[in-house]
């Protein structure tokens, strides 16, 4: 792997054309380097790991501007990495990561010349049906990205004027393939309608519904899921029993209940002790 990482950095440096098929070629090896990723439990291996594979991948865009499946790399490693180790210390930096994912995603997605950020939202929602269940990956973490951004924005009208777009491409994502990411775009909106008051457009019913759902996709392995759920519905409706319930089931779990997600379940393990502290905060 190290050879072949420093066989690619040196085809960088060479002609366009040379370029691109380097980079074309490693695509399947730096995919691959994350599946692999997402199955380590140590946080600070997978801490260090990520940040440099980002900024490998960003030198590789530099040869091959619209790869898709770099683009694609780019929109969930850095969403990812300010979700699993920036988010919960350090709020300005993730917001520039959320946002440099966002637009890594949105790049992907202007390849669809139908699609286009900035439009009304009546016809953002007529371009979500020109994209096929293949584009789901795209849709969701450009979402999340975008989403998570303005979760982080909240008092920045510019940033919530987008939010029913994002919630647009979760409903389409459930629409065309709900099981996605164990059942992402259901937590999503699990926590979008749990996180804010009624009179501020939160629906703790609809909350409850669509982390219910999500749970049932992920059999209750995806520990994430109650994470957000104690988070955002259990402290909105006010129930400190349920949120103690939701993050106990974090702690009876193994973080090998999902081995292929052993790395986000390690993450929720630590948000779920982080979220415990500041229970006297919240209730």
């Amino acid at each position: 792997m190290q050879r072949k990482l420093t066989i690619l950095l040196l085809l960088l440096i060479s002609g366009c054309s040379i370029q691109k098929f380097a980079v074309r070629s490693m695509s399947d090896i730096m995919d691959n380097g994350f599946v692999v990723l997402n199955e380590e439990s140590d946080l600070e291996l997978a801490e260090k790991s990520i940040a440099s594979n980002l900024k490998l991948l960003e030198a590789m865009k530099k040869s091959d501007p619209t790869n898709k499946d770099l683009l694609q790399l780019l929109c969930t490693g850095y969403t990812s990495y300010a979700l699993g180790f920036v988010e919960d210390t350090d709020v300005e930096r993730a917001k520039i990561f959320y946002l440099r994912a966002k637009e890594f995603g949105i790049e992907l997605l202007k390849q669809n010349k139908h699609f286009d950020e900035n439009a009304t939202l009546a016809n953002f929602e007529n371009s979500l049906s020109t994209f096929k269940k293949s584009d789901i990956p795209a849709l969701f973490w450009t979402a999340i990205a975008w989403g998570s951004y303005i979760s982080l924005n909240l008092t920045q009208p510019e940033a919530l004027a987008d939010l029913p777009k994002v919630e647009a491409i979760m409903k389409f994502i459930i629409k065309t393939d709900e099981n996605y990411y164990y059942g992402g775009a259901h937590f999503f909106l699990g926590a979008l309608y749990g996180s804010r008051p009624k009179i501020f457009g939160g629906n703790p019913e609809e909350s409850k519904k669509h982390f219910d759902k999500c749970l049932s996709i992920n059999e209750g392995k995806f520990l994430m899921t109650y994470v957000y759920y104690a988070k955002t519905y259990a402290v909105q409706i006010q129930d400190p029993v349920l949120f103690q319930d939701l993050l106990g089931k974090i702690d009876e779990m193994s973080e090998d209940v999902l081995p292929e997600a052993r790395l986000s379940n390690v993450i929720a393990k630590k948000k779920a002790e982080i979220l415990r502290n500041k229970f006297n905060e919240l209730f």
